[in-house]
C-alpha cells in the first residue's frame, strides 16, 4: 500500500478512504508493539496517553484507537482536548507513548493520527516504517501481528473534564509576570480554546479572547494561524500590544504587533534566540533552523555571534539537529518552534509566553523587537516540471550564474516538491523587484 505517514503523522478525510476507524485502531495496536514491543513482552502494562483537538471526529477515532492499544496489552490515559505539545509533555513525564488525533491547521472535514514515542518524541523514519510493515502484514480487521484477541486487556480510563494542570503549571513554571501587558489570543477553534487564554491570564496579562469557543466543526475556518487577519483587525480594535494566533493542535503561533502586522516566523526565531543570547543561557550561540529560513535571519544571527545550523524543511529534522548537535533553540517560517529547555517538540504556547516574556523584561514592543531581524525580499515560485530538473546541468549552470551576481548579497534555493512534478524555486535578493527577476529567469530555464 502506499505510504501512510507523512510529514507530520497519517492525515485525511475522516471516514474517508483512508483515515477510518478501522484504520485507527489498527495503527495504535501496531504502534503499541513496535514501540512498546520489549515491555509487553515482559508482561507489563504501558500507559498510553490520547489527546485530541476539537474536531467532530476526534471521539470517533479516539475510541478505536483506544481499543487498538487495550487490545495489544496498554493501560490508556484519555486527556481529552489539549494542544499537541501537552501530550508530548505527559508521555515524558509517564514513562509512556502518546497519540494525537489532530489534522493541526487542516479543516474541520480532515482528521490525522500522530505518534509520540518514549521521551515525548517524534517518530523516526525507521519506527514508522516498522508500524506499516505490521500493518501490510495484517490485512483490515486483522490483529496487527498480536496474538491477543481484541478486549483482552482491561480498559482504564482518566478523564480530566477540567484538564490535567501539570502541563498548564510547567508553562507558568517558564515566564515571570505578564503583568501590564494586554494580548489578544485566537484559539483557532481548536485545542488551545481553553488552555491558551486561561495560562495567559494567570501569568499576569489582560486577555481579549477571540475564536476560543471550542467549536471543533469551524476549526480552522477563517482564525487561527493560518487566517491572522482576523486577529490582526482585533489587535486593532481592541488596542492591544500583542496578538498570538494558535493553529488547531496549538503546536505553534504566529505573533502580531501592536499595529496589527503579522511577524514573519524567522522575525519571531530571531526574537527569542536574541533573548536567550542576553540571558547569557547555555548554548544561546547557536541557533537551528530550516533552508527555507530567510537570509537575514542569518545575517542578523551572525551579527549577534548567533551560528544558524540549517536542516531540510519540517520541524522533525530541526529536532534531530538540535539533539545532535546539543542545541537548545530552533524552529520553521511557520511558527514551530522548539526550545528543548522546556519541551521535547514545537509548543505553540511556550512560544507565545517566551515571546511575551521578552516584550515585558526588555520593556520594548513586538515591532522593535522584530525590527532586529531585518528580512531580505523573499520570491517562491512553484515551477511545473520533473522534479529531476532541479538537478539537471543547465539548471545548475543557471543557478550558479545567478548566485555569482548576487554574491553574499541573496541566494538561491531549489527543492523538489515530494508529492508533485513541481520544482520550487526560491530567490532572496536586496529588492523585491532583483528577486522577482532573479526567479523569473531560472523558472524559465526549469520549465525547457
Amino acid at each position: 500500500m502506499a505510504r501512510l505517514f507523512g510529514t507530520d503523522g497519517i492525515r485525511g478525510l475522516a471516514g474517508g478512504d483512508v483515515l477510518t476507524a478501522d484504520l485507527a485502531q489498527r495503527v495504535s495496536a501496531a504502534a503499541a508493539e513496535v514501540l512498546l514491543g520489549d515491555r509487553l513482552a515482559r508482561g507489563e502494562r504501558p500507559i498510553v496517553v490520547i489527546g485530541r483537538d476539537t474536531r467532530p471526529s476526534g471521539p470517533m477515532l479516539e475510541d478505536a484507537a483506544v481499543g487498538g492499544f487495550t487490545s495489544a496489552g496498554c493501560d490508556v490515559v484519555r486527556l481529552g482536548v489539549v494542544p499537541t505539545p501537552a501530550v508530548a509533555y505527559e508521555v515524558q513525564r509517564r514513562t509512556a507513548i502518546g497519540l494525537v488525533i489532530s489534522a493541526s491547521h487542516n479543516p474541520a472535514p480532515d482528521n490525522g493520527l500522530k505518534l509520540f514515542a518514549a521521551g515525548g518524541v517524534k517518530l523516526t523514519d525507521a519506527q514508522e516504517d516498522a508500524i506499516e510493515a505490521r500493518l501490510t502484514a495484517a490485512p483490515p480487521g486483522g490483529s496487527c501481528g498480536s496474538d491477543r484477541p481484541a478486549g483482552y486487556a482491561q480498559l482504564r480510563r482518566d478523564y480530566r473534564d477540567d484538564g490535567d494542570p501539570s502541563y498548564a503549571e510547567h508553562l507558568l513554571a517558564t515566564v515571570g509576570t505578564l503583568s501590564g501587558l494586554h494580548v489578544v489570543v485566537d484559539g483557532a477553534q481548536g485545542a488551545a480554546s481553553a488552555i491558551a487564554p486561561d495560562v495567559y491570564r494567570r501569568a499576569g496579562a489582560t486577555v481579549t479572547a477571540i475564536h476560543c469557543d471550542a467549536d471543533g466543526a469551524r476549526i480552522n475556518e477563517g482564525s487561527g494561524a493560518t487566517h491572522p487577519e482576523a486577529l490582526a483587525a482585533a489587535v486593532v480594535e481592541h488596542g492591544a500590544d500583542v496578538g498570538i494566533a494558535h493553529d488547531g493542535d496549538a503546536d505553534r503561533c504566529i505573533v502580531v504587533d501592536a499595529a496589527g502586522q503579522v511577524l514573519n516566523g524567522d522575525q519571531v526565531l530571531g526574537l527569542l534566540a536574541l533573548a536567550r543570547k542576553d540571558a547569557g543561557l547555555p548554548g544561546s550561540d547557536v541557533l537551528v533552523a530550516t533552508v527555507m529560513s530567510n537570509l537575514g535571519l542569518v545575517q542578523a544571527m551572525a551579527a549577534a555571534g548567533i551560528d544558524v545550523v540549517q536542516t531540510a524543511v519540517g520541524d522533525r529534522y530541526v529536532l534531530e539537529a538540535m539533539v545532535a548537535g546539543g542545541h537548545r533553540l530552533g524552529g520553521e517560517q511557520s511558527g514551530h518552534v522548539v526550545m528543548l529547555d522546556h519541551a521535547t517538540t514545537g509548543d505553540g504556547l511556550l512560544t507565545a509566553l517566551q515571546v511575551m516574556d521578552r516584550v515585558v523584561r526588555s520593556g520594548r514592543s513586538v515591532a522593535d523587537l522584530a525590527a532586529d531581524v531585518v528580512l531580505l525580499p523573499q520570491v517562491l515560485v512553484n515551477v511545473r516540471a520533473a522534479r529531476e530538473r532541479a538537478t539537471a546541468p543547465d539548471v545548475v549552470d543557471a543557478v550558479a550564474a545567478e548566485e555569482a551576481q548576487l554574491g553574499g548579497a541573496g541566494r538561491v534555493l531549489l527543492r523538489p516538491s515530494g508529492t508533485e512534478q513541481l520544482v520550487r524555486v526560491m530567490v532572496e535578493a536586496p529588492s523585491q523587484a532583483q528577486a522577482e527577476q532573479v526567479a523569473g529567469r531560472l523558472a524559465d530555464v526549469v520549465s525547457r
